[in-house]
């Protein structure tokens, strides 16, 4: 039974005492809207989730409009949100996109690679080694201005063509990643396929390549209801750094089978019962959430935003019914 909106805080062994959620709502959640959300939305949502505590928000990608039609305002958006007291990374293909971010004062920047060959061509129209060419020259030039980089590894657990994804595939690519500049990875568990003892593994061999712990953070998506479990299974290898989008936003516009993102409210409910600090605010996370739900005319999928608002529902009934007696 909840108590003011939050769980009963009972923590467990081995896990870390905090853990930092970066959130992609604003990007990979927006980005695969039927609709365009406007850019003003756009913008007091990113504000929103920064006052719920949350210390890095994605913002956009430069992305060309052509591919990503959703996030085509990444220019008039991004300095609607000068000044903000966090970290704003935004996701760029490759050269033309790293100097639209830094011609606008982007100081985290991301690319995204694929695991397997399939998503590969279906998302770059390029072979794995090819696309990691291309972002070789966008991570060493972002480096040398100093900017931070992260990757972002998809098809990590399964491909929706290829089908499981063998281990060693996944850390030759991010042995790759990493020696070309990467400051971070995130393991993308793109379809929802992962169970938490393929995660173990793979944290194991990224471990036994040498690559640290500290440098890697996860991101995985609830299509069969494993995404908690999963992110349970990486905190016990030592991931602090969980990828998570407010209200269960997104999935993959290139890969069908994928659906939500982990929603955000349902990590930190999670979190806080194990007594790992987030910084994050519930109530005011889901009231954004429920925010940005009322302007897209649907409701969450995150259950704890359903659950904390039916019961917030619930008591405005209550009081009002007590009024009237």
């Amino acid at each position: 039974m909840s108590v003011r909106g939050l769980p009963m805080t009972v923590p467990a062994p081995g896990l870390p005492t905090r853990v930092r959620i970066h959130e992609v709502g604003a990007r990979d959640g927006l980005q695969n809207e039927k609709a365009t959300v406007p850019t003003a939305v756009k913008a007091e949502f990113v504000h929103r989730l920064a006052d719920a505590g949350l210390t890095t928000i994605e913002a956009t990608s430069f992305v060309h409009p052509k591919w990503v039609p959703q996030l085509a305002d990444a220019e008039e958006l991004f300095p609607m949100l000068a000044g903000l007291p966090v970290e704003l990374p935004v996701l760029v293909p490759n050269e033309r996109g790293l100097d639209r971010a830094l011609a606008l004062g982007a100081r985290r920047v991301a690319v995204f690679a694929s695991a397997t060959e399939s998503f590969a061509k279906a998302n770059l129209n390029r072979t794995v080694d090819e696309s990691l060419a291309m972002f070789h020259p966008v991570v060493e030039r972002a480096k040398a201005d100093g900017v931070h980089v992260r990757g972002y590894l998809s098809m990590c657990f399964g491909d929706p063509w290829e089908g499981a994804v063998p281990v060693h595939q996944v850390v030759r690519v991010c042995r790759a990643l990493v020696d070309m500049g990467c400051d971070e990875l995130s393991l993308g568990d793109t379809i929802g396929v992962a169970t938490p003892g393929h995660v173990g593994e793979l944290l194991t061999a990224l471990g036994e390549e040498g690559i640290p712990v500290g440098a890697l953070g996860v991101h995985f998506h609830d299509t069969y209801g494993q995404a908690l479990a999963n992110t349970l299974a990486a905190l016990r290898h030592g991931v602090t750094t969980v990828d998570a989008s407010a209200g269960g936003l997104g999935g993959c516009p290139f890969a069908r089978s994928a659906t939500g993102n982990l929603a955000t409210e349902d990590l930190v409910w999670m979190l806080t019962g194990l007594g790992i600090d987030t910084g994050v605010d519930l109530g005011r996370l889901v009231a954004t959430s429920v925010w940005m739900a009322g302007r897209l005319g649907r409701p969450s999928p995150s259950r704890t935003v359903r659950a904390l608002s039916h019961e917030d529902a619930e008591g405005q009934e209550g009081r009002e019914a007590h009024k009237e007696q």
